[in-house]
């Protein structure tokens, strides 16, 4: 099976102008993880929900509660995003976005059709490809009724 299968096509996207607090607010409604951060159309780098937390002014520093709003509006996206960005191409196999998702440690890959963001493709989507071709290929599991505490084993 190919990226393009299963990849989400039109992603959601930041500028590295955009401030942590728009980012997060992405994050927070679009329910997504990681912004592809585009710039003239070039993809150019990309930031996950972990980079905006840990940008984000620890609660031991203190801050006053009507401080920390006012300090996600001065960081911008290009201070906290990674520049070196692992790419896949649309054509490539999900065996192979798999490989490198593993082995970079990262949840998510910008799919790209030459210079050009097409999507991106995340552990959630592979999961959800395998179960898609294991549902087809494999007979259901009755896992459930053993994860289901039996109405006998009260005691009397």
């Amino acid at each position: 099976m190919r990226v393009e299968t299963c990849m989400q096509r039109k992603p959601v996207t930041v500028s590295p102008q955009d401030t942590l607090r728009g980012a997060w607010q992405v994050i927070r409604e679009r329910r997504v993880r990681h912004l592809p951060v585009v710039e003239q159309g070039r993809l150019v780098g990309i930031v996950t929900d972990r980079d905006l937390r840990q940008a984000l002014p620890s609660r031991a520093v203190g801050l006053e509660i009507h401080e920390a709003p006012h300090l996600t509006e001065k960081i911008r996206i290009w201070e906290v995003m990674a520049r070196a960005v692992v790419t896949i191409s649309r054509e490539a196999s999900i065996e192979e976005a798999t490989r490198l998702l593993l082995k970079y440690r990262i949840g998510g890959l910008p799919v790209m059709k030459g210079e050009t963001l097409v999507g991106i493709i995340t552990k959630t989507d592979l999961l959800r490809a395998f179960l898609g071709q294991s549902a087809t290929s494999r007979q259901p599991t009755s896992r459930k009724k053993s994860l289901t505490p039996s109405r006998r084993s009260k005691t009397r």
